[in-house]
């Protein structure tokens, strides 16, 4: 599969002075801070703003480091899937990283969410496609979104999940990162809500069943980005 993801389209040298420059502004911006708090003599903001910082900045290292690796696997420019752990693959929808090198600016609100849902089930049918060529029908695949809704998630064979407290507390220290993120997502400020983020789960098989389904309603999304 042929990833059209603006960062990787780019030589590897052009890969890594992205990565200087967003490193740069990012200590640029924690330098200036650290000064303000010390004319002030109030650290609060510092404190505030290096896991802020860290968490905006940190999908633009972690991402292609883990792909790199192979920890992580795209099936589409915006759905990534990790490897199997005992008998569970754990999918994630576009990181900030990926709105910032896929998602064309010049769409509006609407035509985003729609690109991203898309991206979503063409990823979701490209892992359906793979796993199946390797015989495990027994993997259950499990994501957290705040795009997806319940509604859709049934749809295509997944049930919601309780949230385990581990996964509620990255959401909290990325909440910034999601914040950036569904901004982009949306084209406007956007404040997401951590009790609307739902877990999804489902079995492989299920998905299987419904694999052209899937494929019927992502070739749908893909005709009205074309309108």
């Amino acid at each position: 599969m042929e990833l059209k993801h603006g960062f990787y389209l780019k030589t590897k040298k052009e890969q890594v002075w992205i990565q200087v420059k967003i490193g740069f502004i990012a200590l640029l911006i924690l330098l200036l801070v650290f000064l303000i708090c010390w004319k002030t003599g109030l650290f609060l903001p510092l404190i505030l703003g290096i896991p802020i910082t860290l968490s905006l900045v940190a999908p633009f290292f972690d991402v292609p480091a883990l792909k790199k690796s192979g920890d992580l696997i795209y099936h589409s420019p915006l759905f990534l899937a990790e490897k199997p752990k005992k008998g569970k693959i754990v999918v994630h929808g576009g990181t900030l990283f990926d709105y910032v090198f896929v998602i064309d600016l010049s769409l509006n609100g609407r035509q985003r969410n729609n690109l991203i849902m898309e991206q979503y089930l063409e990823g979701l049918v490209n892992l359906i496609d793979h796993l199946q060529k390797e015989n495990s029908e027994n993997l259950t695949i499990r994501g957290t979104s705040y795009i997806l809704n319940k509604r859709t998630a049934k749809k295509i064979g997944f049930q919601v999940v309780q949230t385990d407290f581990f996964q509620r507390c990255i959401l909290l220290y990325n909440y910034f990162n999601l914040l950036v993120a569904s901004s982009f997502a949306k084209g406007k400020l956007t404040f997401p809500s951590l009790g609307e983020t739902q877990t999804f789960e489902a079995r492989l098989w299920d998905l299987m069943q419904r694999r052209d389904f899937i494929n019927c309603l992502n070739k749908k999304l893909k005709q009205r980005q074309m309108v």
